[in-house]
Formats: structure tokens, sequence, C-alpha cells
């Protein structure tokens, strides 16, 4: 025991009043241990199949939360074993800190919101969200920025001051399933009814679409060279919802066809108005 109690305060480091023992290291490498080890719990508890009161997107957000306030407790921890006192170092920083935050304002900002979003969780991870006309899904939620993913595959760093200070539509905040419209013109003198037949057949058909019995056609305008049209429908597929426009499209189409509806291009009349004076000018000419 004595070997061990001498191998344990044996000096590695001594500048002045500063000193690192090897208990030192010991205690610093225990501290690191035990809050990975309490982390890897907590994954594995939060995480698991018979823990199902949350969703998985609650779950991420307990669990970064639980992490950030760990390892905030782990590192305090380490500089009170080196002989660093917080207390001391944050009062004697105090006019660097403030320096330090005019300069990375914008970040603090950032890294503020980061923990507005994981504790109050109005987003969460898989949820989609229409940012600046984008729609893309939110694949991970970190203290100063997220990274979402577009409807064409690409990776988007979003800053979170941008989610909580702008105005942003959650898809899929209340439920998975959202309504849709498809807008469409079709030539005056069509027969109205057979359209809006075509419309909601069309959409309903779709596999994509969850409630076929809700599915609604309107008339709801008259245009300038066409009958407008609207058809309404519910789907799951919110973030493929593109392609199942598409494809309800061209069914549309491909049904207008066989009936002879036609969609008209746009018609303008030009009245193109002579000048008296002039067409006397070109006879007297002549």
């Amino acid at each position: 025991m004595e070997t061990v109690k001498h191998f344990l305060e044996l000096e590695l480091i001594s500048v002045g009043d500063f000193t690192i023992r090897v208990y030192t290291l010991v205690t610093i490498f225990l501290i690191l241990l035990i809050t990975k080890l309490i982390l890897v719990v907590i994954r594995k508890a939060l995480l698991s199949n018979r823990n199902s009161k949350f969703d998985k997107g609650t779950k991420y957000a307990i669990l970064q939360i639980i992490k950030y306030v760990l390892w905030i407790v782990a590192i305090g921890l380490i500089l009170e074993t080196l002989g660093i006192q917080l207390t001391v170092l944050i009062a004697g920083s105090a006019a660097l800190l403030v320096g330090v935050g005019l300069g990375l304002q914008q970040t603090f900002n950032d890294v503020l919101s980061g923990i507005i979003l994981l504790s109050e969780k109005s987003i969460k991870i898989e949820d989609v969200l229409e940012i600046d006309g984008d729609i893309v899904k939110i694949q991970s939620i970190g203290l100063r920025t997220s990274k979402a993913l577009n409807t064409d595959d690409v990776s988007i760093i979003i800053p979170n001051s941008l989610i909580t200070n702008d105005k942003v539509i959650n898809w899929s905040h209340q439920t998975m399933k959202a309504r849709f419209r498809i807008d469409v013109g079709v030539a005056y003198g069509s027969d109205i009814d057979l359209v809006v037949q075509i419309l909601e057949e069309s959409a309903s058909e779709h596999p994509a679409n969850s409630d076929g019995a809700s599915t609604e056609a309107r008339l709801v305008n008259f245009g300038n060279s066409s009958l407008d049209f609207q058809v309404l429908f519910y789907s799951q597929n919110i973030f493929g919802i593109s392609k199942v426009k598409s494809d309800i499209r061209r069914s549309i189409s491909r049904k207008f066809d066989n009936h002879q509806i036609s969609i008209p291009f746009p018609q303008m009349d030009l009245h193109i108005k002579s000048n008296p004076t002039e067409i006397l000018k070109k006879k007297r000419a002549e």
C-alpha cells in the first residue's frame, strides 16, 4: 500500500504552486470514465424499445440535454481537481468574457437557440420543416447548428437561431398527415362535373393518399383563360410530396386526354387602333 501511495503522490509537473501528481491524472481519468459510463447507461435506457413513453425525437432531445449537463459538471470537477477555482477563474476573466461575448454574439445566440430547441421540443429529429421555401427533414439538433436533409438528398447545416427567430412551418408537428392541393385549369365549355370526378379519382387512386374519402375537388375561380380547379388530399408522405403531386398530375393529364378535356394556353386579345391621319397621308403619297 505504501508503494501505491508513494506512486500516486509522485509529482509529474510542478510550476510554482501548481502541481500535477499521478493521482491527479487518475482522478481526471475516473471522472471521464464515470461520465462516459453514465451516458452509455442513460442512452441505452432511453433508446430501448421498452421505453415507449417518448417518441424518437423526444428521446434524442432529453439525451442531448443530459449529455451537455453531465459534461459541464465533469469539466468543472476536472478543473477543481487541477486546483483551479471556478469562482476565481470567472471573476478574473469577467472583462475578457465581455469582449469575447461581443465578438461571438451570433454564436452565443445560436447556442442559446439550440438549448431552447432541445428543451422546448417544438422541433425534433425527423420533423419535416419548411425554411425559406425549402422542405427539409431534421436529422440532428446540435448545440449551435442543426443538420437537415432536403428533397434533393443534400445535407444542410442550419444555424439554430434561424429556426427559433424566423417563421418556420413544421409540417409534422401535430401529425404526420397533412393536407395538400393541386391547382389545374381547363378550357371554358368543359364538363365541370366530369372534371371534378377526374380530379378526385386521380388523387384518391394514388397509394400515398392517406384518406381517399376526404379527397375533394373544387371549382375555385373563373379565370381569364380557364376554369380554375383545385383538388385537395391528405398524405403522410410529407417529405416526398413533390413526387406524389407529380404522379397525380400525370394521371390527371392522361384522363383529360381520354375525355378530350383541354388545358388552355393563356389568351389575350390585342386590339390595334389605326390613326386616320396617317392613313390619309399614305393614300396621298400613293
